[in-house]
């Protein structure tokens, strides 16, 4: 059940600022479409505006997102930004099998996991901890806790995954129906938990959801419910069509500055395709948000891994190549670990800026090392 705000709230309209934003979103979204069909454009410019563009529309996200959060609690905000948030991905990893980038499209999925649940959940820990006036950020125990549960979850199917396929038995020849049986039940158990967690949403007029009154949440939001929504389904689908120029500029950049396809999904895609979280997390952290900080990086963290992986597991089966949970050992054990490390760190609803900063520092290790992958 939805907890809706009851309490009217204000409009105070659009800043000049927030209105320049948007005014440059659009201009960004229109360069990136010109980097595209307009030949003679050099690749790495073209990949440069199609990257900018999608931060854009991502700030679209996070604005719109934040406005809506003032009627609803930190569970169905942080999902619904987290959802909207991936789209990027969804469409990058799908254009990306669709061209045959396989490494690229596996190593962004990986990527985002490892983004959002070291490189940003460590800035937000280190924000809302600077933020605190103790030097302690405080935030439910249940998501951070439900979050390494699935996370956990998905790494151990890829694991296994991973251990089938190395070890040639009779097995090994059907890692694509072991990979399809593993997403529709990893899609059930996130049905499962989605289901329960949104059901315990409280509304933010209480105080134990970002400690704000309904007279605090009136004095924030400026545009209507109405427009909030329509941003969020045009960012949406600008994601899009932004993903594929995205896609498009990938690998002719790639070659051009050598690098490869792994550093590019792990760091480049994955940094890329989840700015929302990048954007949203930190702002909300800096701001006091420590629930709805918390929960618009965990969200995107049990998406990816227990949600869109999955989903995109079966849905690649309409595409040129197709994806499963066989993968290098090197990252199925770094889900593992950042598993354990998230759950060690979080579970007690308390972080320091020493705990973020050490997630943080995990995350350039790994980004080190796909540098050197090929």
């Amino acid at each position: 059940m939805l907890h809706r705000h009851s309490t009217a709230v204000g409009e105070r309209g659009l800043t000049r600022v927030e209105r320049a934003v948007f005014a440059l979103v659009l201009a960004l979204t229109a360069l990136a479409g010109v980097g595209r069909y307009v030949s003679g454009i050099p690749h790495v410019v073209a990949f440069i505006l199609a990257a900018l563009a999608l931060a854009g529309l991502a700030w679209t996200v996070s604005f719109s997102t934040e406005q809506i959060g003032m009627r609803y609690g930190p569970a169905v905000t942080g999902t619904l930004q987290s959802t909207i948030g991936n789209l990027p991905e969804f469409f990058v990893v799908i254009f990306a099998l669709q061209a045959h980038y396989t490494t690229v499209a596996e190593t962004a999925l990986i990527g985002s996991i490892l983004v959002n649940a070291l490189l940003v959940l460590g800035l937000v820990l280190v924000a809302g901890a600077r933020r605190a006036p103790d030097g302690l950020m405080r935030f439910s125990q249940r998501l951070p806790n439900d979050t390494a549960t699935l996370l956990l979850a998905s790494s151990l199917t890829i694991v296994l995954v991973g251990v089938v396929t190395s070890s040639h038995n009779v097995a090994s020849h059907h890692v694509e129906t072991i990979s399809i049986v593993g997403a529709v039940v990893l899609l059930v158990v996130y049905s499962i938990w989605m289901r329960s967690y949104i059901r315990s949403d409280r509304p933010p007029g209480t105080r134990d959801a970002d400690q704000q009154s309904p007279v605090e949440l009136e004095q924030q939001t400026c545009i209507s419910m109405r427009t909030a929504v329509a941003l969020l389904v045009g960012a949406g689908v600008g994601s899009a069509f932004v993903s594929d120029w995205f896609v498009n500029a990938l690998e002719p950049t790639i070659h051009l500055l050598h690098i490869s396809q792994a550093f590019a999904g792990i760091v480049i895609v994955a940094i890329a395709g989840n700015a929302v979280e990048n954007v949203a997390g930190i702002y909300l952290a800096y701001k006091g948000k420590s629930d709805l900080a918390i929960s618009v990086v965990k969200n995107s963290v049990a998406q990816i891994a227990a949600f869109l992986y999955p989903l995109l597991v079966l849905v690649s089966l309409l595409t040129a190549s197709h994806l499963t949970f066989a993968m290098q050992p090197v990252w199925a054990g770094a889900l593992i670990g950042t598993a354990i490390l998230i759950w060690q760190i979080t579970g007690d609803g308390e972080a320091t800026t020493f705990e973020g900063a050490a997630l943080m520092a995990v995350y350039v290790v790994l980004a080190t090392v796909a540098a050197f992958e090929h």
